[in-house]
């Protein structure tokens, strides 16, 4: 009995084809693969470094410290209002975006994502200029109801909802223009009003979109910097947060600085962990 040798037709032989062109295509050129793991290492290098450096014999006494304490529990509070604030103006705003058309869409559009390409610093003097005491606006709060925003805890979360919002805008934009607007049309032939409509069908189905803006606004909140330091000061207990306790620290007690650094990388990892099915899953 004579046998066939195997032959390269067949479904078979089509499917290794595939597998095999894949694989070359997926082959990382030496040209770019040097810069790509240097990029890496850029990245990288530093985080490790704070790990390595890091005093994890004296970490619980650092941590335990009251200002320790107090800069993160005011960062918590802080930062959590300044979200709660993006989210009762941001949203309405980026619905305005997403699914009204009026003249001056692309300006405005461009003035809400402004502040996540300005220094935070130039923001801080912005709004200390606008809402300080001898400000456009501060000046009329201050003679009409006694407010004082500046230097204040209320400062604090008016400079990280001014640097964070941008980021639930466009988050809550982009589900927005994903959703199909025709869900709102039917509830609207069914006599539904349009803040029924939006309350009862819209948001629902953004729903992840905005829960992912919240998280990362709330993270922008929590590491800002600049801003805060210019518009509220950096006094423990009423405006100093953890970013700016570790700068404080580095002048006087590194390790200190190392520690609060690590809470705050700690909870950015979180936040990714958070986010990885939104931004961090493969094709």
């Amino acid at each position: 009995m004579s046998t066939t040798p195997p032959t390269a037709s067949g479904p078979g032989a089509a499917g290794a084809a595939r597998t095999r062109a894949r694989r070359h295509s997926a082959r990382v050129p030496y040209a770019l693969l040097l810069p790509a793991l240097l990029g890496l290492a850029f990245l990288v290098l530093p985080l490790a470094g704070l790990l390595v450096r890091a005093p994890w014999s004296s970490l619980p006494s650092q941590l335990s410290s009251t200002e320790v304490w107090e800069a993160l529990r005011l960062s918590l509070i802080c930062a959590t209002a300044a979200t709660a604030l993006s989210l009762l103006v941001g949203v309405p705003l980026a619905w305005l975006l997403a699914r009204t058309d009026f003249p001056g869409r692309r300006f405005v559009r461009a003035l809400v994502t402004l502040p996540l390409v300005l220094p935070p610093v130039v923001g801080g003097v912005a709004l200390l200029l606008v809402l300080g005491r001898n400000g456009i606006v501060g000046r009329w709060l201050d003679a009409a109801f006694g407010i004082t925003l500046p230097f204040h805890t209320s400062g604090v979360v008016l400079a990280e909802a001014f640097v964070a919002m941008p980021f639930l805008v466009i988050s809550v934009e982009g589900a927005l223009r994903a959703a199909d607007p025709r869900y709102e049309e039917a509830a609207a032939t069914l006599g539904a009003s349009r803040l029924t409509a939006f309350r009862r069908v819209t948001l629902p189905l953004i729903a992840p979109g905005i829960a992912a803006g919240a998280v990362l606004a709330w993270a922008r909140a929590l590491g800002e910097f600049g801003a805060t330091i210019t518009f509220a000061g950096n006094f423990p207990g009423q405006t100093q947060t953890m970013p700016l306790a570790v700068y404080l620290a580095m002048e006087s007690d590194p390790e200190a600085a190392i520690a609060l650094s690590l809470v705050l990388l700690a909870v950015s990892i979180t936040v990714l962990a958070g986010l990885r099915d939104r931004w961090m899953s493969s094709p």
